[in-house]
């Protein structure tokens, strides 16, 4: 019993050198656990992750405004996924911007007179392309180009028009 103290107070030194070390290792799961969580949701949760295939056919439509709608970004017909956008480009001489999209062949009865709109998923959600169907008896083929279009609605213009109009009521009132 003519230990020292240190001697003495080791076996509880080492036990909680051993428990800081789990709680660090258990930290180390649950951050890697979460990191892995962000890739799949950055990865699979987002729709340009869409494969529509690799029988394509591409149709172009002019916007005066496409907001920030971006490449990959779906075309959609009543909510479900038809194809993605392939480029966006600017016409030199309307100065319109044309975008081209690739949509899938098995959506091969598509009538020419589609409408494609320019629309955001929720509030502020991302841009993609709204294909509202016509009826005319011909349907769209390879190179075809839509007429009917309109364009992005971009939240801050609203908003500014709502301010800068606001104020400008009638003061007989």
């Amino acid at each position: 019993e003519s230990r020292p103290r240190e001697i003495r107070g080791m076996p509880g030194l080492l036990r909680m050198i051993v428990a800081f070390k789990r709680r660090i290792e258990g930290l180390f799961y649950f951050l890697l656990l979460g990191i892995a969580a962000l890739v799949w949701l950055a990865t699979r949760a987002t729709d340009y992750g869409q494969d529509i295939g690799k029988e394509t056919y591409l149709i172009t439509a002019r916007f005066q405004n496409v907001g920030d709608l971006r490449l990959r970004a779906p075309v959609k017909i009543g909510g479900v996924t038809v194809g993605m956008v392939e480029s966006i480009e600017l016409d030199p001489v309307s100065f319109q911007a044309v975008v081209t999209m690739a949509l899938a062949s098995r959506f091969d009865e598509i009538p020419s007179d589609t409408g494609a709109s320019v629309l955001t998923s929720g509030v502020l959600g991302d841009r993609y392309i709204g294909l509202e169907p016509g009826g005319a008896p011909d349907m769209l083929t390879d190179g075809d180009e839509l007429f009917i279009t309109q364009s992005a609605i971009v939240l801050e213009q609203i908003v500014s028009k709502f301010l800068f109009n606001a104020g400008g009521g009638n003061e007989n009132e």
